[in-house]
C-alpha cells in the first residue's frame, strides 16, 4: 500500500500526540483521517464556488420575482 512520510516539528508533533490521545486513535489514524477529511473540505468548497458562479444569473432573476 503506498505511503508518505510528512514532516512536523516537534510543537506540531506533540499537538497531534495530544489530540490522537484525546480521540483515542494512533497518530497514522489521526493524520490519514485529518488529510482526507480536508481533501473532502476543499471538493465541497471547489463545488458550492462554482454551483453558485453558474447560478448567479438565475439567482438574480428568481430575486426579482
Amino acid at each position: 500500500m503506498p505511503a508518505l512520510n510528512v514532516t512536523f516539528t516537534d510543537d506540531e508533533m506533540a499537538t497531534l500526540r495530544d489530540q490522537a490521545a484525546k480521540e483515542d486513535v494512533s497518530m497514522k489514524t489521526l493524520a490519514h483521517d485529518a488529510v482526507l477529511a480536508e481533501v473532502h473540505r476543499r471538493k465541497v468548497t471547489a463545488a458550492a464556488i462554482r454551483t453558485a458562479r453558474i447560478s448567479a444569473g438565475l439567482n438574480e432573476r428568481l430575486a426579482t420575482k
